[in-house]
């Protein structure tokens, strides 16, 4: 149950329902984890057509929280495993929530401090 709009874009391939049934179950699953998501477009990259070797897929995601645009997704040609469209979705989606959470913990003030951070609150405090 989709609690949240979601777009999905395909560049340089059709659109597939099979890549499009594992955005929209993972784009469920965020949403039953995360709260606040106001929007969410998932763009769904092929490698170009000229390359026959080692061609891997960019999956970007921007979600829209409340004052926010998080974004998460990485250019191709880092990671081989992204060869393949779903391996490349999961680690996309599992960016977003990284991202999701750390969004969350802040607001809330959940954020932890360093050793280094709590010293200069201490110097500046004292003086």
């Amino acid at each position: 149950m989709m609690l949240f709009p979601l777009k999905i874009d395909f560049q340089n391939m059709e659109a597939s329902e099979f890549v499009t049934a594992k955005v929209r179950q993972r784009a469920d699953k965020l949403a039953q984890i995360r709260e606040g998501i106001m929007g969410c477009h998932v763009t769904v990259q092929a490698p170009h057509r000229h390359h026959h070797r080692g061609n891997v897929y960019c999956i970007r995601i921007v979600a829209q929280v409340a004052g926010r645009t998080l974004v998460a997704g990485r250019e191709s040609g880092h990671d081989p495993a992204h060869t393949d469209v779903y391996v490349a979705i999961r680690d996309a989606f599992n960016a977003i929530e990284r991202r999701l959470m750390t969004y969350t913990n802040r607001r809330r003030g959940d954020v932890k401090r360093h050793a280094d951070d709590e010293s200069a609150l201490m110097r500046a405090s004292a003086e």
